[in-house]
């Protein structure tokens, strides 16, 4: 999923300690999962004598990659690293199998339903959704788009409860 690129010991500890500073930031819009949890940390590295932290957006057009930029270089400059930057990386892209299985049971126990790992979108295709309250399947979307662009609105027919559904992608 990522890579640290270093050669030196005292090198690799402060890799290290940048991934850790890095994957713990929490996901402005869902903040009970990390960059980590979400599977978009994908790299830390030193380049001519700075800490270059590789994301990828959860898709291109994300609104929340300016916040989780600016989030992880503040992270990291709390942290100590004076000298760090963002780069996104687009290639390979983000898919929501890159979504960690304590991320999966973070959105779950937030109440949204996590995306099954190799499931695709379906736009307006027939899913089937587990509700993250009770575990029922049977549910019902009520919209395509939830409280994110990368969220449905879904609803549970046995518990009744609506919740947001973290689309495939």
């Amino acid at each position: 999923m990522f890579t640290l690129a270093a050669t030196d010991t005292d090198v690799d500890r402060e890799l290290a300690r940048a991934l850790v500073v890095a994957g713990d930031v929490p996901d402005p819009e869902i903040p009970v999962v990390t960059l980590l949890d979400l599977g978009v940390l994908r790299g830390v590295e030193r380049r001519d004598g700075i800490i270059v932290v590789k994301l990828t957006p959860t898709y291109t057009g994300c609104p929340a990659t300016v916040a989780i930029r600016l989030m992880v270089e503040t992270a990291l400059m709390d942290a100590g690293f004076g000298c760090a930057r963002v780069e996104t990386v687009l290639s390979p892209a983000w898919t929501t199998d890159d979504i960690t299985e304590r991320g999966r049971e973070r959105l779950k126990e937030f109440g949204i339903a996590p995306p099954e790992n190799g499931a695709r979108l379906t736009l307006f295709g027939s899913e089937t959704v587990t509700c993250p309250r009770c575990a029922s399947t049977v549910t019902e979307k009520i919209s395509e788009f939830g409280s994110t662009a990368c969220k449905a609105l879904w609803r549970c027919t046995s518990c009744r409860e609506p919740f947001d559904y973290f689309k495939c992608l």
